[in-house]
């Protein structure tokens, strides 16, 4: 699965995503009037997703082949390989940037942390 998406691309995901399963002639009218799509477009648009692994289109069907949060954790582990070689420590300090955590916060990322930690 190629885990980048244009931002027309994760628009018309994200409205699959929300109102799935949706038949392939109501989506080609939600796309008409959201996103000022011509038919063409949305069934391009469709194949391509499909053509990703992301969805499919069968029987005039459109469902979720990844889920959104699943596509969305795939993403963020590309980004985390990709910007940070992998370190999610190096990461982590990036992003927090200097802000001081909440202890709610803390306490939150220690659990997670210990849940997900090697024995």
């Amino acid at each position: 699965m190629k885990d980048k998406l244009a931002q027309s691309e994760r628009r018309f995901a994200e409205l699959i995503w929300r109102l799935e399963p949706i038949g392939s002639g109501e989506l080609v009218k939600l796309c008409s009037r959201e996103m000022g799509w011509k038919k063409s477009t949305t069934y391009t648009v469709l194949k391509n997703l499909c053509e990703k692994g992301i969805f499919q289109n069968q029987n005039a069907v459109v469902t979720s082949l990844l889920k959104k949060d699943e596509f969305y954790a795939r993403q963020s582990r590309r980004f985390v390989e990709d910007a940070f070689g992998g370190s999610l420590p190096k990461f982590l300090a990036a992003f927090i940037g200097g802000r001081k955590l909440s202890d709610t916060q803390a306490a939150e990322l220690k659990k997670l942390i210990d849940e997900h930690k090697e024995s």
